[in-house]
């Protein structure tokens, strides 16, 4: 691909001197090197195809990094990067993995904030306008937030604070008409209205706030938004710039299918259906189809999503259970405090969620559904040790659940485990029920599993043996298993235990494990600290056994590689067994 803007692009600085109709071309030069790139690694791609001429905008007007852009969530943000000294990792593939998908400052000193959940901009802006003030600054603030990240809690107070600052912040409300999945809610009706009327309408919710407001059509007209960030620009009050973009923009696939094209993995630009091709069972399959039929046959069951149904495997489900089924947009605090209301007056309630996103949810599963001990499902996906972001690392959802009083927190470790927990606890009206859906591929055994765990904490005992005893936590078991099987081909008939249960332990068995046992050995794919294992570890501190404890060590990680996180923490059999064998010495 020849480039005759970009190639000469290594800053914003870069642009100033640029036609209009040179713009243009760098645009284009742009989303040709996205979709290039994003297809052969994956990554967000409609969101930001849709926000490249805004960000060349920006950019134009602007003086980054004295002027500061806050991106919310961030996924929208490589042609920012690529505009600031960092087109390399986008143009040469030995450089793809050399910067990430999200703001870093550690990559940039136009990035002033590591972001990767959602609704958090206009609140960091306020911060720094807020700083900048107390330091006798003059710089422009910019949050720039999606139309679908409004509906998330901060982004409300980060609006009403914003508008009585009285100072320069401006707000770039990017409304393509679509959060991960469809918008929902009373907000997505005014701005739709404010998109008809061109700006006009006089239910406008920004100016109901105090915000002086501005209004641009045409999203991806570099011309249109140059001018109105131009009068915007040395503002001295509050103001919001509303652009109506397109988002997935120059790929027709992606504004067909918006939803799916969020983001995707490695793809062929010319055949995208092949990523359509299942690859096999996972546990969303299993939920759904599980859930469709117990919502058929009981109109009580309803299931709730925070804009994430393509995460966690729901649109089927939306399709043909469409009366019960609820997206609340990005609201999981509100779905958590909807799902105890609903509970509360008799019905079925069962939450799909990221388990990383319910981080933002600890004082609804305290306050509002925990303290009210509702009976309430919460299915949790992603957990675990993964080479995801650092943003959206799953490892925290151990001890964020399980040390909150009254609530249940299972960890199944196959199908069959799965979907009894699945139906004993949507029927069960005495708990709040988590279940963490196992982060594999899908293991299933053929073997019955009665939905019955109402005896709370009670371990099951796979394997007994003696000196050793192997305690697996949901998918871990399965590496339990694999120790196991080492120890016994070296002459050690260990003990084998499933504890089903991640929110107390067995006293009963952990006792009866003092006799003939030298050692215990517990294996979580989650954060140790406050984790299960430190529950046996605290059962046995004082008596006379020894405990190791195996999981991921408290820390923030940057997209490394899955097989070095476990040799990191001693998760292969192999370093489990040495380490063994060096208490044995």
């Amino acid at each position: 691909m020849e480039l005759k803007i970009l190639s000469n692009i290594n800053s914003p600085v870069d642009l100033k001197n640029l036609t209009i109709g040179e713009l243009n071309i760098l645009a284009q030069e742009i989303r040709e090197t996205l979709l290039e790139k994003i297809s052969q690694t994956g990554g967000h791609f409609a969101p930001n195809l849709g926000i490249i001429e805004a960000t060349i905008a920006l950019h134009y007007v602007f003086n980054s990094p004295i002027d500061k852009f806050v991106f919310d969530v961030s996924h929208q943000t490589y042609p920012h990067k690529i505009l600031t000294g960092r087109k390399d990792a986008f143009l040469n593939k030995d450089k793809y993995g050399t910067v990430t998908g999200f703001t870093n400052p550690h990559e940039s000193d136009h990035d002033f904030f590591t972001i990767g959940h959602t609704s958090t901009s206009i609140s960091l802006a306020c911060g720094l306008a807020k700083g900048r003030d107390l330091l006798n600054g003059k710089e422009n603030i910019v949050a720039i937030i999606g139309d679908g990240s409004l509906s998330g809690g901060e982004a409300y107070e980060g609006l009403n604070n914003a508008a009585v600052s009285g100072k320069n912040i401006i707000i770039l409300v990017n409304d393509n008409n679509m959060s991960i999945a469809k918008n929902h809610g009373g907000l997505y009706k005014d701005l739709e209205l404010l998109r008809e009327t061109k700006g006009k309408s006089e239910n406008n919710f920004f100016k109901s706030l105090g915000f002086e407001y501005h209004f641009v059509d045409d999203g991806n007209n570099i011309e249109k938004l140059i001018e109105a960030l131009k009068k915007v620009k040395d503002i001295d009050h509050p103001v919001v710039v509303h652009m109506h973009t397109i988002k997935g923009k120059g790929y027709k696939d992606a504004v067909k299918h918006l939803e799916f094209y969020h983001y995707v993995s490695p793809f062929d630009l010319k055949n995208p259906k092949l990523m359509l091709e299942k690859k096999g069972e996972s546990y969303s399959d299993i939920s759904e189809n599980f859930l469709i039929k117990k919502a058929k046959g009981d109109k009580s069951v309803v299931v709730i999503t925070a804009a994430t149904p393509g995460s966690v495997g729901l649109q089927k489900f939306r399709e043909e259970c469409k009366e019960q089924y609820i997206d609340v947009g990005i609201a999981e605090e509100h779905a958590i405090a909807l799902v105890s209301g609903i509970s509360k007056r008799g019905a079925k309630p069962v939450v799909e969620a990221v388990g990383t996103f319910l981080q933002r949810t600890y004082d609804q599963l305290s306050q509002d559904l925990a303290i009210n001990n509702n009976p309430a499902t919460i299915v949790v996906h992603h957990g675990g040790i993964s080479n995801s972001s650092i943003t959206h690392y799953g490892i925290f959802d151990i001890p964020l659940i399980s040390n909150i009083p009254n609530i249940v927190y299972l960890a199944p470790t196959t199908k069959e485990e799965y979907l009894a927990m699945l139906e004993w606890s949507i029927e069960q009206r005495q708990y709040p029920v988590a279940i963490r859906v196992p982060n594999t591929a899908v293991i299933s055994t053929g073997e019955e599993v009665e939905p019955k765990f109402d005896n709370l904490n009670k371990f099951l005992k796979v394997e007994s043996g003696n000196q050793i005893a192997i305690i697996g936590l949901g998918d871990f078991f399965h590496l339990g298993k694999k120790v196991y099987d080492e120890l016994k081909k070296i002459g050690i008939n260990s003990t084998l235990i499933n504890p089903r249960f991640i929110t107390g332990i067995d006293e009963e068995m952990l006792y009866k494990l003092l006799e003939g046992h030298e050692l215990v050995i517990t294996l979580e794919d989650g954060v140790l600290d406050g984790g299960f294992g430190e529950k046996i570890s605290r059962f046995y501190s004082d008596k006379d056994i020894k405990v190791l404890n195996f999981g991921a060590k408290k820390e923030f990680v940057e997209s490394v590689p899955l097989k070095e996180l476990y040799e990191r923490y001693h998760l292969t059999e192999k370093l489990i067994i040495e380490d063994i064998m060096k208490i044995f010495k």
